[in-house]
């Protein structure tokens, strides 16, 4: 009887989990946002929204993705300006910017040169805005955070550790997630293990606002695990309507953490262009220019 009653419960909470999973999937929903003066035949991917500006980072690459840089346009009172190359652009590939949620800081890939030495993988770099807005200088973060190999798609979690993507030895095959936490100056890194690696390619996490969630994009399409009991939960694939088969990239949380925008490669004639899955209604992305308030 025992048993019967443990087998009973558990098809009960199956049950749920499945109608909670059925009840999420119905009511999310995937739209395409081409904001203009933005999209254009390049690949537009990696958004990121300056918290103090409202100016809208991105990058900008071939159709083929392929010669990654950062641009910054500026919402004006007709519109999103020009892209251009935003202030602090170096030589070399450079990618994937995030901002902190109070703007200060800003984080991205860059194989700039160093010392005066040009370097051939991506690392991971910060620069921090002081009180009067003003960005100071790049900072190369240091080892173990990067290596020898290239390094992808840096972003601080709620909890203080900072997730990013890296093919470095100690791995379980390819690229995999890994996770740094800064303590008295000194970095200790951690790999997520096999509940989020496989022996395939998992390049970029994306910790949620409110560190429950992590949305990883593995070389097959865009994943989601959840942060139970501190551990992340093996990673499942989200639904077909977001992963179509073709390369989903990039995605970033509105604050509310309700909506998510991502690129997808949508091939000819478009190239890469974003996209938006919601949760649940809301005004995010911001309209530009903004609409007037009733």
């Amino acid at each position: 009887m025992r048993k019967l009653r443990r087998l009973l419960g558990s098809a009960s909470l199956l049950t749920a989990a499945i109608a909670a999973a059925a009840t999420t999937a119905a009511s999310s929903s995937v739209e395409p946002w081409k904001p203009a003066g933005v999209s254009s035949p390049q690949f537009e991917s990696h958004p990121a929204f300056d918290p103090i500006t409202g100016d809208f980072y991105f990058v900008r690459s071939s159709p083929t993705f392929e010669g990654w840089r950062i641009f910054v346009t500026h919402c004006g009172p007709s519109g999103w300006s020009k892209p251009e190359p935003w202030a602090l652009a170096a030589d070399g590939l450079e990618a994937d910017p995030w901002f902190t949620a109070d703007g200060r800081t800003m984080w991205f890939i860059s194989s700039r040169s160093t010392d005066g030495v040009k370097r051939k993988d991506l690392d991971i770099w910060k620069v921090e805005r002081d009180a009067s807005g003003k960005w100071g200088v790049p900072v190369r973060l240091p080892s173990p955070v990067n290596s020898t190999g290239a390094e992808w798609f840096p972003r601080p979690a709620k909890d203080g550790w900072l997730y990013f993507g890296s093919k470095r030895p100690g791995g379980l095959g390819g690229n995999d997630i890994w996770r740094a936490l800064e303590t008295n100056g000194e970095w200790i890194v951690e790999n997520l293990g096999p509940a989020i690696n496989t022996p395939g390619d998992e390049y970029e996490p994306l910790p949620s606002p409110d560190g429950s969630r992590l949305i990883v994009m593995a070389a097959d399409g865009l994943y989601e695990s959840q942060r139970r009991d501190n551990v992340w939960t093996p990673k499942t694939k989200l639904p077909a309507e977001v992963n179509t088969g073709h390369m989903e990239i990039g995605a970033v949380f509105s604050p509310s953490g309700k909506t998510l925008l991502f690129a997808r490669d949508t091939k000819v004639p478009d190239s890469g262009e974003f996209f938006l899955l919601r949760e649940s209604p809301e005004d995010w992305p911001p309209d530009c220019p903004a609409k007037p308030k009733p």
